[in-house]
């Protein structure tokens, strides 16, 4: 009961999020840094607290998987935080959450995963379902087509961190996501630096009130009940309680943002959603059996 309720609390949190980032008055490459900065320390007092401790040897041996998909962690907050600026926070996350249909193509091509026939169907469906959220049929203006494909690109590099952490064996969730914001540090350090420089100076208290609540809120205790909860929760349940993260997210966008959502584009969502749940309770049962 516990992990369910603290996986339900943080993806309803993670709804949220979008929120927060627009009252950050920072490009989205800093918001994504000092994010894992706070998130970071935040995770590194939780292991203090409950004795958790890093497996050093361990580490050693997945350390270029952990390096990569935590550049890929990067890439993919910042290319979210980008969409929410150019679209609606109900279309960036709906794009987003595409994610999981790659996960499940691109695993057929690496991990030679067979597709059952409703996968297939669900593929087809999800994509189809992007592609009226997109508005092929009729959709937005440039930025919203634009902030749609930045959510997209997202999904692109998120998946690319769930197929990459297939193959790290060794090393325990809360640990890898730990050693994955030390990467995404790393990663983006250098890149600010090259890119303008760090503006943290110039935010205002609102901005730093916002920033600290996405790091450790939303990035830091929220991942952590993520990862705590997982221990007790199958994979299925776990699948399918996060699609709680969009459906808050529309939610959001459209009764407190106030933000426009077209029809096509509502049915749109559905259909990735829907089909990409549908999809993971075929992958559960299929484990099962």
């Amino acid at each position: 009961m516990k992990a369910r309720f603290e996986i339900i609390f943080s993806m309803a949190a993670f709804g949220t999020i979008a929120v927060f980032v627009r009252n950050i008055g920072l490009p989205s490459r800093e918001v994504a840094l000092y994010r894992a900065v706070i998130a970071a320390l935040a995770l590194l007092l939780w292991q203090l607290c409950t004795r958790q401790t890093v497996r050093w040897q361990d580490v050693k041996k997945e350390l270029p998987l952990l390096f990569v998909s935590g550049a890929a962690m990067s890439v993919n907050w910042i290319l979210l935080f980008e969409a929410y600026k150019y679209t609606t926070v109900a279309m960036a996350t709906l794009s987003y959450y595409f994610a999981p249909v790659i996960v499940t193509v691109a695993s057929t091509v690496l991990f030679r995963e067979k597709l059952t026939g409703k996968q297939i169907s669900c593929f087809v469906m999800s994509t189809l379902g992007l592609v009226m959220v997109i508005g092929v049929s009729g959709g937005g203006g440039s930025h919203d087509l634009f902030g749609i494909l930045l959510g997209l690109g997202a999904a692109v590099f998120y998946a690319s961190v769930v197929l990459i952490n297939k193959g790290i064996r060794h090393v325990s969730g809360l640990n890898r996501t730990f050693m994955q914001f030390l990467a995404a540090i790393l990663v983006m350090t250098p890149y600010i630096s090259m890119t303008g420089g760090s503006h943290l100076g110039s935010l205002d208290i609102n901005g730093a009130v916002n920033l600290m609540v996405v790091g450790v809120f939303h990035t830091g205790i929220c991942y952590c009940m993520y990862f705590s909860s997982l221990r007790y929760l199958k994979g299925q349940e776990a699948s399918i309680l996060s699609y709680i993260d969009p459906v808050v997210a529309v939610i959001i966008s459209v009764a407190v943002l106030h933000e426009a959502v077209s029809p096509l584009q509502a049915a749109g969502g559905f259909m990735i959603l829907g089909f990409t749940v549908l999809n993971e309770w075929d992958a559960g049962a299929a484990r099962r059996r």
